[in-house]
């Protein structure tokens, strides 16, 4: 900044594995104060399984986490170590195909141990919990956040990773002059369960199922459905989600009284796939109590950043979870912001460029990442308009429709912003 200050005060809104993920990489920089503000009163994930596709994993090591990453992450056993998915016919479980990521694979965690295990490195006093975040002023140089306790936190900057229902998106989008986003019901929902490893395998040798399905991440296909497994928790347990498209209506609408997720029956989830084969069939059997998500997801947004205001993870792009990106793409947006900010020559700067910076290089790669999530759950379950369930055709399209997205050079997007910023060599 062109000002006599010596350190930038930033603040992030949101607890979640990007918004600490972040935190973690500032607060090691002596030119940046940085706090965090989580509305629980504890760090917390919603949800179970989370993958990561290779250009994650780059992202999280980027970050300095990658030795908590890599203690509880799950990775496939040799010799299918580089699959991510193998993918099948729900009918039958006939093999199609494979994606393969050399190096990586399927690497998978459970959220919420993923989390744990960045909290625990926080030092003391970086979080501030009980801080729901209601409202953003901007006077001058400095940024104004209130809370619903009735307190607010004055900062140079202001990062809202609050998730796909953030409350500080509004500002944003309304200092651009665009049209508000909220989040919008896809029509498809997913059935969710966890299965100790060693029960399903009993269970497919009762049943006479190949127990090579379990060893090796899945994902069944079938008309306006599919399924997928990998494990969690060191491969003790099998995540498990059954996805199921409701296409009657152009523009589903999810009731506003109705949660996002919720307990259901088994009895509801076979239903669902009763057409489908005996792996599916005894894998479904095994999870007594699945609970049923409502998906949902964000129109792509015009921007990212608003003054000295910016947005990263699902607060910026929340998408369908159909190629593992979303978390991710908010590690990327952390990684990339954390790079920038770490920097020194960012006390020279206006910071508000540098968001700028920031939104002009991820914001395209998210929203793409957006789009082709959709497209990925409509190849799955056969309403691709080119593919359908041409299995030939569907085989080469999956093996190959990813490396784009594993493969991103974030370095080229660090040497882009210093190029945008007039920083001609790194520090």
């Amino acid at each position: 900044m062109n000002s006599p200050k010596s350190v930038l005060q930033v603040a992030i809104v949101g607890g979640g594995i990007a918004g600490v993920a972040l935190a973690l990489d500032l607060h090691r920089h002596q030119h940046l104060d940085v706090q965090l503000f989580e509305a629980a009163p504890a760090f917390g994930e919603v949800g179970a399984g989370v993958s990561f596709g290779a250009n994650a994993v780059r992202a999280i090591e980027g970050l300095g986490i990658g030795k908590p990453y890599e203690q509880i992450a799950d990775r496939t056993a040799q010799p299918w170590q580089d699959i991510w998915f193998e993918w099948r016919r729900g009918v039958d479980a006939g093999y199609l195909g494979a994606s393969i990521a050399e190096g990586v694979g399927q690497s998978s965690v459970h959220r919420a141990d993923f989390l744990d295990a960045l909290a625990s490195q926080l030092p003391e006093g970086i979080a501030v919990f009980g801080k729901r975040a209601v409202s953003v002023d901007e006077t001058g140089d400095r940024v104004s956040v209130q809370f619903t306790d009735g307190t607010h936190h004055q900062c140079d900057l202001l990062i809202a990773a609050d998730g796909i229902k953030s409350s500080i998106r509004d500002y944003v989008l309304q200092g651009l002059g665009q049209p508000l986003v909220a989040p919008r019901f896809s029509g498809t929902c997913a059935y969710r369960g966890m299965i100790d490893s060693s029960q399903l395998r009993d269970a497919y040798r009762a049943a006479g199922v190949d127990e090579h399905l379990i060893n090796v991440p899945q994902m069944y296909l079938g008309l306006d459905a599919h399924i997928l497994t990998f494990p969690v928790k060191q491969g003790r347990l099998i995540n498990v989600v059954a996805f199921v498209s409701d296409r009657t209506d152009a523009n589903p609408v999810w009731p506003a009284d109705k949660p996002w997720v919720k307990n259901t029956t088994q009895a509801e989830m076979l239903e669902a796939f009763s057409e489908w084969g005996d792996a599916v069939r005894v894998l479904l059997e095994c999870i007594p109590n699945p609970t049923l998500w409502a998906l949902h997801e964000l129109d792509e947004l015009s921007g990212y950043v608003h003054g000295r205001v910016g947005l990263i993870g699902d607060a910026a792009h929340a998408m369908l979870p159909h190629q593992g990106a979303g978390a991710g793409q908010g590690l990327e947006d952390a990684w990339l912001l954390a790079r920038l900010l770490a920097d020194p020559r960012v006390l020279q700067r206006d910071a508000k460029q540098v968001l700028e910076v920031y939104d002009a290089i991820r914001r395209p790669r998210a929203c793409r990442v957006q789009r082709t999530s959709w497209e990925a759950g409509e190849l799955y379950e056969f309403r691709d308009a080119k593919v359908a369930d041409q299995e030939p055709l569907l085989s080469t399209t999956l093996a190959s429709r990813f490396d784009w997205l594993w493969n991103h050079d974030m370095q080229a997007d660090l040497a882009e912003a210093h190029t945008r910023l007039g920083w001609a060599q790194a520090v």
